[in-house]
């Protein structure tokens, strides 16, 4: 495995893959920890959690240029992101035993009721763009539940993978209560194949998600699956163009575009488009790429060469396919893997940024006639994730959103997590949820238990 830096395209370092050995030896060991882990009380597991959190918080930084190093999200964004990984922490930390508390039913027995024990130990494989995050999330509710984690990190962020597991020593966990296996995709289905491992949960691209779901269904183990997404940012006719045009570019740049939940078809009502578009593509335009390091920066550069190359070809194709170029569209000249933030406007179903997930800072504009021309368009995709819905009507806003076809609608704001609500999608962007009592009951035994 290596870690190399996108902003320079220079090695940083090489990783050993854990051979078969090393792998079986965490194994067991998650095994023997979740034994002694299921057992401890809520409070016991709260205060080591809250250790995490603290530790996050006092290298608030470092751990930050962990992540910024090695997958090139701004430094801001990565510190962002740290804080947000210590409040998940904080916020199982305080809820898990209201979330996970008997609930008593009422039957013909004397007493009945339903209770939430561990499942085991869980295999989270976790992708690259928010290497801190997608754990955390993961692990927080997991290990508040009684359960240990076993984190398989995409292959180009070891340091990140390496990293995580040190802010959990240090907060005094148990060896084994979460461990880092520094394996290729490849080995994932011997590990998943271990009687140790209960449960999957993965976040990650559709052919991944496929790949993971039947390989865990042949074994009957349990998945949640957080896939890609294509959101829909909806402009009505009656919404500030400028404010939401705003939003908008943030929406589709957070993360230098490469986020699942981002904003990615822009779906404006004719009546206002024109002025949309001119303020949306100013705003893109107007953010400054270069060095995530450097504090003024907006956008940074993509992950990987190959993402980048795969980018620029959506765009080729969706240019020859009738869309229109408003800025952008092509490769900076300097090192690493920058890209122009982009705009395509007059895009239309069937055009490659329509029909597919882009990861990167590239927007489609899609005109429509009115509000349900705009409905049928967002969903008019094989992903359901997020979307976006400006309007100044607030009770169209609410016939609307429980008509789109997706995990959550967020309205005249940015989709974004939160450790308080759920998260996850339908269609092809998968199923179960993270975050919020749905999220931490994915991975517990609901048992019934009925006494005379």
């Amino acid at each position: 495995m290596k870690s190399i830096n996108p902003a320079t395209g220079e090695l940083l370092r090489d990783w050993p893959e854990h051979d078969e050995t090393e792998v079986l030896r965490r194994l067991e060991l998650a095994e023997q920890t979740f034994h002694s882990w299921s057992r401890t009380s809520y409070e016991e597991r709260a205060r080591l959690l809250k250790g995490v959190a603290r530790v996050l918080r006092e290298d608030l930084t470092g751990w930050a240029k962990q992540m910024t190093e090695e997958m090139g999200k701004t430094l801001a964004a990565a510190e962002a992101e740290t804080e947000k990984c210590a409040w998940v922490c904080d916020h199982y930390a305080e809820a898990a035993a209201r979330y996970l508390a008997p609930e008593p039913v009422k039957t013909d027995a004397s007493e009945s009721f339903v209770r939430f024990d561990p499942l085991g130990p869980i295999l989270a494989v976790m992708p690259w763009n928010f290497p801190f995050w997608q754990v955390f999330r993961f692990a927080a509710p997991a290990l508040m539940a009684g359960n240990v984690g076993l984190l398989k990190h995409a292959s180009n962020v070891p340091g990140c993978a390496v990293a995580i597991e040190e802010v959990f020593r240090r907060a005094g966990l148990p060896e084994g209560c979460f461990t880092t296996l520094l394996i290729g995709a490849k080995a994932v289905d011997r590990v998943l194949e271990s009687p140790v491992v209960r449960a999957v949960t993965l976040t990650g691209s559709d052919p991944a998600g496929r790949a993971i779901g039947a390989k865990a269904g042949s074994l009957l183990k349990k998945t949640v699956l957080e896939l890609g997404g294509s959101d829909p940012f909806i402009v009505l006719y009656d919404a500030d163009p400028r404010e939401a045009a705003r939003i908008a570019a943030r929406a589709r740049c957070i993360n230098n575009g490469q986020s699942c939940i981002a904003a990615k078809r822009f779906i404006v009502e004719e009546a206002i488009a024109d002025r949309f578009e001119e303020h949306f593509t100013a705003e893109m335009a107007g953010f400054k790429v270069g060095d995530p390091m450097d504090r003024t920066t907006d956008v940074g550069p993509l992950a990987r060469e190959d993402l980048l190359q795969d980018l620029h070809a959506q765009v080729q194709r969706s240019l020859s396919e009738g869309a229109k170029l408003r800025t952008g569209g092509r490769r900076l000249d300097r090192r690493g893997y920058f890209y122009a933030p982009t705009v395509l406007d007059h895009v239309r179903p069937g055009m490659t940024v329509f029909d597919d997930e882009t990861f990167g800072p590239v927007a489609a504009v899609v005109r429509a006639r009115d509000a349900e021309d705009a409905l049928r368009l967002a969903n008019q995709s094989k992903f359901g994730l997020g979307a976006s819905l400006w309007t100044a009507n607030a009770e169209r806003a609410k016939d609307l959103a429980g008509r789109l076809e997706t995990g959550s609608v967020f309205v005249n704001g940015m989709v974004k997590s939160d450790p308080r609500l759920p998260f996850g999608g339908i269609k092809t962007s998968g199923y179960g949820r993270e975050l919020s009592h749905f999220g931490i009951r994915e991975f517990v035994n609901v048992k019934t238990v009925w006494i005379r």
